[in-house]
This record gives C-alpha cells, structure tokens and sequence, in this order.
C-alpha cells in the first residue's frame, strides 16, 4: 500500500504522519496560547449565580451577560484609564517609528565614521535590563520635573533599540542601485528616504509600530513607579484596583482583563498583512 503524501510550497513531499504531528503541536501551542484569553473572555460573560469553579469546568457561559463590564465602568474610571494609556501609546508609536526609521535609515544607508560603534551601542543596549537603569530613569524624569505626567511615562520608551536595528536590517535589504540612480538624478538623502527606502519598508514599519503600541499599552513597572496621581494612571495601573480590593471577583478581573487586551487585537487585525509582509521586506516593486 503506497503512502499519501502531501506537497508544501517547496514542491517537497510531507507523508501524512509527520503532517499530523505538525498540526498536533501546532494545536497544543494554540491551546497554551489562545486558552487562557478564551477562559477570561468566557468567565467575563458569566452571570453572578454561576460557579466558575465548577469541576469539570464549564466553558461556555450559561447566561452571557455584560453587567460585568458595567461593573468595571462603575468601579474604577477605567474609560480614563484608558484614554490616558491610549495618549502614551499613540505617542509611543509615532515617535517610535519616526525616530527608529531615522536611525536605521542612517545606520544602514549613509556612510560615515563610527557607524559600526553607534550600531554596537544599539545592540549593547538591548542587553541592559529595564531594572538595571529604571532608578536612573527615575531621577532623570524628577530632575525634568516630568514625573508624575504622562510625558514621563513615554520618554524612556520614546525610540526602542530593538526597532531601530529592525529598520536598519530592513533598509540594509533595499537594492543599492535604485538609490544610486535616484542620486544620480539628483535626489538629496531626505528625497531618497522619504520617496524610495521608506515606501518598501512598510512591513517592517507596521512591525516597529505593533511592537511600540504593546510594550506602552502593556507596561506596568515604569508607569507604577513614575506616576501617583490617579488621574493620569494608565490602563495597567488602574486596573491593578481590581485585583487588590476585589480580588474575589473573578469575573470583574476577567472583564477588566478583557478590556485591557481588546485593543491590542484590533491593531493587530488592522495591521496583521503589513505585519506578515515585513518578514520578507526589502523588495523594491518596478
């Protein structure tokens, strides 16, 4: 009896077993990964008189309901919260991608002396851990008088080192003879960023941005640290409330966790083909 095999995008043959095992493994990591936001998603949509607890566990909600994200409205001002995160990481983005496209055009199209000791610091500084230098942060953003502000809590996050080496690897792919002409015909360097090498980097562009939006969205250690007043708390910060004085609501964390993650995944769904491209950017379309 002959096997069956099934061919990939190579052309190579893969027999169904070793087919199977792949999307069994694939299936266990999207359990490990996926699982538990579908099991806070579903406690958020349970009414008060269902057991969460229940053994064997109960996946689907009996009775879906929203109350539980009324509840969260109600008890802490989460929709400030909120709007305050979305300043930061709004203002996290842009300047992430403005500031690491500068920096990695410059790192990897101009030339000029010690390029190759600015992209060592850059690599170098991606090996510091936040810990090491949040009391320096610290001190810095009081002797600024920025603590206790929103604009506090961007600046040391402003312009990642891991995004500016990813714009550079991306730029660094672009062909030289399409610049070379551009400056043959006259183009100055800012008309060669703007016009050639930053129009074929937009999938890497969307990577630097869906990296800035999460790690400022995300961040709980430096906003903590750095700010006190409740009114310009952060989505994380507030949050934390619920886990504190109601930590034996499960479901009102659950709702509350809900709408901390939302935003993030419709960027992603609105990013998600730029995002996917950038794995392969460099080419230049004629």
């Amino acid at each position: 009896m002959s096997v069956i095999n099934v061919t990939d995008a190579d052309g190579k043959r893969i027999p169904v077993t070793g087919l199977a095992v792949r999307y069994v493994l694939l299936l266990a990591v999207l359990a490990l990964t996926v699982g538990p936001f579908l099991w806070q998603l579903s406690t958020s949509l349970k009414g008060p008189h269902e057991d969460i607890f229940s053994s064997p566990p109960k996946f689907l909600p009996g009775e879906p309901t929203l109350d539980n994200y009324t509840r969260v409205a109600q008890t802490i001002p989460v929709w400030d919260y909120a709007l305050n995160s979305l300043k930061v990481a709004a203002a996290n983005v842009v300047t992430n991608c403005v500031g690491a496209a500068l920096a990695g055009y410059a790192l990897a199209r101009m030339r000029y002396r010690g390029r190759r000791a600015a992209t060592l610091a850059f690599i170098l500084a991606m090996l510091v851990p936040v810990e090491g230098i949040i009391i320096a942060q610290f001190t810095t953003m009081r002797d600024l008088g920025l603590n206790n502000t929103l604009l506090g809590v961007l600046l040391p996050g402003s312009i990642g080192a891991m995004n500016v080496l990813l714009m550079r690897n991306a730029f660094l792919n672009l062909p030289n003879e399409v610049e070379e002409a551009a400056y043959v015909d006259g183009a100055n360097v800012w008309q060669r960023f703007l016009r050639i090498a930053l129009p074929s980097v937009k999938g890497t562009l969307a990577v630097v941005a869906i990296f800035a939006f999460m790690g400022a969205w995300d961040d709980f250690l430096w906003p903590l640290i750095v700010l006190s007043d409740p009114e310009n708390f952060t989505l994380t910060i507030g949050l934390n409330y619920l886990h504190g004085t109601f930590a034996n609501d499960e479901r009102l964390v659950a709702a509350g966790t809900i709408i901390a993650v939302l935003p993030l995944i419709v960027l992603f769904a609105c990013l998600q083909r730029f995002f996917f491209r950038g794995v392969g950017e460099g080419a230049v379309k004629g």
